[in-house]
């Protein structure tokens, strides 16, 4: 049985998971939307900074999405913001898809990561990822443009959203050109944490 295709991001409160320049990736702001993450326990281990960390619902709630994920997909300006800044074992553990307009030969990392490169859609590179995620979940790894054409192509299953409470001002949305009058959304919970409120979401067709 296939499992669901679902994304997961971080968001500030004014509707940003990015900074508009790749340049500013990992910089103050960045960090500071994603500050629910790194004190985490399971972020920690997973790549490998140490023992310790914190344990909790938000630690849960990492462990969770990991394990759920068979395979993901994102789409090349993700992918090449993230060869420079992932180490040597990259954190998926899982294979993931490229959505590019280029070929290229697959990138086997350390730790059971293969990048695939799919130059002929959303779909064949999803179908490429059911395939390989096999009974597991399918995650929409990014960045916003990405998950986007994948909510309005209607093969967005589930999502979830940390909004960390930081505001950007600009840069990326992640509902920026959504087709509203084709997706309507189901709240399945909400959970308040210490350091974000995490929502998640079924979709369906309007």
């Amino acid at each position: 049985m296939a499992g669901k295709v679902f994304f997961s991001v971080s968001m500030s409160l004014d509707g940003f998971i990015a900074p508009d320049s790749l340049g500013e990736l990992m910089g103050p702001q960045w960090m500071e939307l994603q500050a629910w993450v790194f004190p985490q326990r399971f972020f920690r281990e997973n790549l490998k900074f140490g023992e310790g960390g914190e344990e909790g619902r938000d630690n849960d709630i990492l462990r969770e999405t990991f394990e759920r994920t068979g395979a993901s997909v994102m789409g090349k300006r993700m992918f090449d913001a993230g060869e420079q800044m992932w180490p040597e074992e990259a954190p998926f553990h899982t294979p993931v898809v490229v959505v590019t307009h280029e070929k290229r030969d697959p990138w086997e990392r350390p730790g059971g990561t293969t990048f695939t490169f799919v130059n002929d859609g959303i779909k064949a590179a999803l179908d490429q990822a059911r395939e390989a995620a096999d009974d597991r979940d399918v995650r929409i790894a990014g960045g916003g443009e990405t998950i986007l054409q994948y909510l309005n192509a209607g093969l967005i299953d589930e999502f979830s959203v940390a909004v960390s409470p930081v505001l950007f001002g600009a840069g990326v949305r992640l509902f920026e050109g959504v087709d509203a009058a084709r997706v309507a959304l189901k709240p399945v919970r909400s959970e308040p944490s210490p350091r974000a409120t995490h929502l998640t979401y079924a979709v369906h067709p309007r």
